[in-house]
């Protein structure tokens, strides 16, 4: 059996994959996503979905989140590729610099700051009911990745974020 190339879209936004199958892109020239307050990343799936991991790069400003502070059902792992950020994770604070690469087991409550910092995440796509949820916890809540209560409604815990929106990259923002 021979996989075939999956084509890549020119959109407004840079490059997407429009199909299934194999394909390469240049971070540069993909399809950006921009995240007030939350910084930007690139969703390698394109218009295809990945069902087996989730794969994402995020470019982080000082003190941006990836997301609010939670917990999911499946791993999840992070390598950060240069700059330097703050690990919360249950219940602490860990700097991260270039190269440390963070494991989660599934439960793990964990969020990651940038400080600026380039960060690669990767995580399982096995269906879970609940997927996870977003902990309350005190040192997130004082790094402003933190909710005030227990939830697992996401428009609920980024409620105080403007939406995402579409983007092509920002020059910069890769090393």
């Amino acid at each position: 059996m021979t996989v075939p190339e999956a084509p890549l879209e020119e959109t407004e936004f840079g490059l997407a994959a429009s199909g299934d199958g194999w394909f390469v892109v240049n971070a540069r020239e993909a399809h950006w996503v921009r995240r007030p307050g939350r910084g930007d990343s690139v969703p390698f799936e394109g218009k295809t979905d990945f069902p087996q991991i989730g794969v994402e790069l995020y470019a982080l400003g000082p003190g941006e989140p990836i997301g609010m502070y939670h917990w999911e059902a499946n791993q999840e792992d992070f390598l950060v590729l240069s700059g330097e950020g703050l690990l919360l994770i249950e219940g602490e604070d860990r700097p991260l610099r270039q190269w440390d690469f963070v494991h989660c087991p599934p439960g793990t409550k964990h969020i990651i700051l940038g400080g600026p910092c380039l960060v690669l995440a990767v995580g399982a796509r096995e269906p879970a009911d609940p997927w996870g949820g977003y902990s309350v916890d005190e040192v997130a809540l004082r790094h402003g990745a933190g909710h005030d209560r227990e939830t697992s409604d996401a428009e609920e815990a980024y409620a105080r974020f403007p939406p995402p929106e579409p983007a092509r990259y920002q020059e910069g923002r890769l090393p």
